[in-house]
């Protein structure tokens, strides 16, 4: 056992609150004979409804001008709680953080059966700092000593459980990891790029599998991934209880995040099973949020998932959040994700959202690609997508849905300055209608005329209305839309 010099910790911080906190992510094929190919593209603008009112009278959020980023909490499923330091701020750098461990390992090592355990604020139970290779086997780690220290837990590792830095590969296998602290992350890997996002990490990257972590702070996700770390988890099981603790959790400079297997489970307020401010995949694993999204994505990132089985019960708003929601994807403009497109892909498994939304897309671009996953939605309203303004603001509200041999049903409502693109293709079928009348959890009026929204049904899907619905533009067969009763009007046109 190794132990690098450890200087007196100083945990004064100064954060100045400048912009925004960050928040709050079967099928049926059929051929039909074409007897009619039409292809329409307009504007909304001579659709037959009332021109699209002016945006609601009132203040924006917090009482600020428009166009400001409003003030406020983290949203739904936000790493952290601590204030926020807007573009780019908040906390220090690592450079000007002294950490300590109760055990710190600083050169390569192989340890087995060890306990490792800290009942110190702002100390690590295990600290690895090195860039040599080490591995703990068969590890219990305990750690109790609530922080202080804000975006230095979120951004940099203080306090974390296990912390893994300066480009280490740790190797961890069978260890029963739990926290009983604020900011007390479970394992926490720290690329060093100092919380510039796209930037390189150092190499660091932390190997899990076949352990447990449990977390009971706030602001203590399981697997914790910033600064251009690289995580690679297998069967794990995670469970956290505090608020803005995502089991799979990722904050400024992202990172790389790979799990295969395992069960993840939140419970706290603001903790989806993911949060993604990196590129995180996760395959064949168990993924259950009790009281927010399931998953959220900020900015530029993505979450890909292959064969997971994905619930979320989201009851509680947390923060700027105004709607309840299972996939949330946005931007908080707060700096600790680049703006551009984020993705959403699930490929197989299930996703049940027991309340509000589905999906929920505002003040981005974002890509969602669905291919074969069995979609149940437990919510009387039936909402499948919503792309509107929510809490925020700085960015358009952009949502193409990709919809490939899946199966579709509810109510797609798009604001009057929001735009959707969606893709039926490929033995797809979609059952409902698009509207723009939208009215958020607290009863207050989003919209009232729907957005821009283009649609593109190939001839092995199909579209069922159970509603009349109005679109800008149509690319497809007329004769694979299933009319119930119901009119499809595009550019003011009825086509069915």
């Amino acid at each position: 056992m190794k132990r690098i010099t450890v200087k007196k910790l100083i945990p004064y911080v100064s954060i100045m609150l400048m912009c925004i906190s960050v928040s709050a992510c079967g099928q049926s094929t059929t051929t039909s004979t074409t007897t009619e190919e039409t292809t329409i593209s307009a504007s909304t603008d001579n659709q037959p409804q009332s021109e699209a009112p002016e945006k609601p009278d009132g203040e924006a959020p917090s009482g600020e001008a428009p166009g400001e980023p409003p003030s406020g909490e983290k949203p739904d499923g936000a790493p952290g709680d601590a204030p926020g330091g807007g573009f780019g701020g908040g906390g220090m750098s690592s450079a000007d953080i002294d950490y300590t461990g109760a055990v710190e390992i600083s050169s390569a090592d192989s340890q087995d059966g060890q306990t490792y355990e800290s009942t110190t604020a702002d100390e690590s139970a295990l600290l690895i700092a090195t860039s040599d290779d080490v591995t703990i086997s068969n590890a219990t780690v305990n750690k109790t000593g609530d922080s202080d220290g804000g975006d230095n837990c979120n951004f940099y590792g203080l306090n974390a459980t296990v912390l893994v830095k300066d480009g280490s590969t740790t190797t961890i296998t069978g260890a029963t990891i739990t926290s009983d602290a604020d900011g007390a992350n479970g394992v926490f890997s720290y690329g060093g790029n100092g919380g510039q996002n796209g930037a390189d990490g150092d190499g660091t990257t932390v190997i899990i599998s076949d352990s447990t972590i449990t977390t009971k702070g706030d602001g203590s996700g399981g697997i914790m991934t910033t600064g251009g770390g690289i995580t690679k988890a297998s069967n794990l099981t995670v469970e956290t209880s505090g608020q803005s603790s995502a089991a799979i959790r990722t904050d400024r400079g992202g990172g790389t995040v790979t799990v295969d297997g395992g069960t993840y489970t939140t419970n706290g307020l603001g903790s989806p099973s993911i949060y993604s401010t990196a590129d995180i995949t996760v395959s064949n694993a168990t993924l259950v949020s009790n009281l927010s999204e399931a998953v959220c994505i900020e900015g530029m990132n993505s979450i890909t998932l292959v064969d997971c089985d994905m619930t979320a019960n989201n009851t509680k708003t947390n923060g700027n959040a105004t709607f309840f929601d299972t996939i949330m994807i946005y931007q908080s403009m707060s700096g600790d994700a680049d703006s551009g497109t984020s993705t959403f892909d699930m490929t197989g498994g299930s996703l049940t959202s027991e309340n509000g939304h589905v999906f929920h897309v505002t003040n981005t671009n974002a890509v969602i690609n669905l291919n074969n996953v069995k979609i149940t939605n437990n919510d009387s309203d039936n909402i499948l997508l919503s792309v509107c303004d929510d809490g925020w603001s700085g960015a358009d509200n952009i949502a193409t849905v990709n919809a490939v041999n899946q199966t579709l049903e509810g109510t797609i409502l798009v604001g009057s300055n929001s735009t959707l693109t969606l893709n039926i293709t490929e033995g797809s079928n979609f059952t409902g209608s698009i509207s723009g009348m939208i009215t958020n959890s607290k009863g207050d009026t989003v919209s009232t005329e729907v957005g821009e929204v283009n649609v593109t049904l190939d001839k092995n899907s199909t579209w069922t209305l159970t509603a009349d619905t109005y679109i800008t533009s149509f690319d497809g067969d007329i004769s694979n839309i299933i009319s119930t009763g119901y009119t499809l009007y595009v550019n003011g046109t009825a086509i069915n």
